[in-house]
């Protein structure tokens, strides 16, 4: 017994040693990224028909450092403020699958193929689930509401603050507009996605300890099979990108397919029980169930793409598990990145018991 928790322990810190230098990168970018693109921003470009406004809703959501939790309200504002249905669907089919600390997470994790592939996916899916809600996404009842719905609000109209807003006084200068920024990269985000990271980071060390090598190949066989059943365990649970990768990755090294692994970091982040009510509740029935559809078709459709094109991707995943221990600049950054966690942790209870 001590063996396997030794063995979990060991399995644990190399995967987060291997990411944490990414990851911290991510961080900053993120921030940065929040201060230069602002949501007010975003909104003014994601309102009417057409293919266009759903094209600049996806490229807009690609580097945008928001989880499956935190893409739910701000994506309800954009559709409050003017956004159509396809954009709103767009952007949350493209947010949480990619960012730039996800995106440089899987790099660390899956390797360069993977890191390219997942945002190159998240793309065309975000566009096909945009355009296919623009089209048929309209129930009847909503057409005398369409066009009430589709006016941008008055984010001051009500005297409350817009969700998401950058509450930054207008004259703010710049040294405190990059604090931030800085406090959002390194505070704000490791508190949101702290919990799935680590739950994911343990899941994955006990699979890597626990499993025999060639277990998922043996369970699950190779190709669609294996697909549907990892469809069927991503869609309803909650699960961020950042959190997700090392899951894949230890999963890949027992046998997945990497097409498999694929369509759960896809259907993960993008789908689950309470994102799905409220896509339901606010958007429609129709529209929710075109979304689900278009997650299904294309993460399927994108699995069995990087099986083909990538036979033998699973030799390059998270090599260092096994191969390699972890350098010094590795063993600080993630003494950092469990530092932040801890403080994004600490800061959460606070403020639950000030609630």
């Amino acid at each position: 017994m001590l063996e396997i928790l030794r063995q979990v322990a060991v399995d644990f810190w190399a995967t987060i040693a291997q990411m944490s230098p990414y990851l911290l990168f991510g961080f900053l970018v993120a921030g940065l990224l929040s201060i230069f693109i602002s949501q007010r921003m975003v909104e003014r470009h994601l309102g009417g028909k057409g293919i266009l406004p759903v094209l600049k809703a996806s490229l807009f959501g690609l580097p945008m450092p928001l989880c499956s939790c935190g893409v739910i309200p701000v994506s309800m504002s954009l559709r409050q403020r003017g956004a159509s249905k396809g954009s709103t669907i767009a952007f949350l089919l493209a947010t949480p699958q990619t960012g730039v600390d996800c995106i440089l997470v899987t790099y660390s994790l899956l390797g360069p193929v993977f890191a390219i592939f997942a945002p190159m996916a998240a793309l065309v899916t975000s566009l096909v689930g945009g355009l296919l809600v623009s089209l048929f996404g309209q129930a009847p009842e909503d057409k005398d509401a369409e066009t009430e719905d589709n006016h941008p609000v008055n984010p001051q109209s009500d005297g409350s603050q817009p969700v998401g807003e950058c509450r930054c006084h207008p004259l703010t200068t710049p040294r405190r507009r990059l604090l931030d920024g800085l406090r959002y990269g390194f505070l704000s985000l490791p508190r949101d996605i702290g919990k799935s990271l680590l739950v994911g980071l343990t899941i994955a060390a006990v699979i890597s300890a626990l499993m025999p090598d060639d277990f998922f190949a043996q369970k699950l066989g190779r190709g669609l099979p294996a697909m549907l059943v990892m469809m069927l365990i991503g869609i309803p649970i909650y699960v961020c990108t950042s959190g997700s990768v090392p899951l894949a990755a230890a999963m890949i090294l027992k046998g997945l397919s990497p097409g498999a692994a694929f369509v759960f970091l896809m259907t993960g982040p993008v789908t689950n029980a309470a994102g799905l009510a409220t896509i339901w509740n606010t958007l429609g029935r129709r529209t929710a169930v075109l979304y689900l559809i278009t997650v299904a078709v294309c993460a399927l459709a994108g699995g069995l793409l990087l099986d083909a094109i990538a036979p033998h991707m699973e030799l390059a995943a998270a090599p260092h598990v096994h191969n390699m221990g972890p350098s010094l600049f590795q063993h600080v950054s993630a003494v950092v990145l469990l530092a932040l966690l801890g403080y994004g942790f600490y800061t959460h209870l606070r403020r639950r018991e000030l609630a």
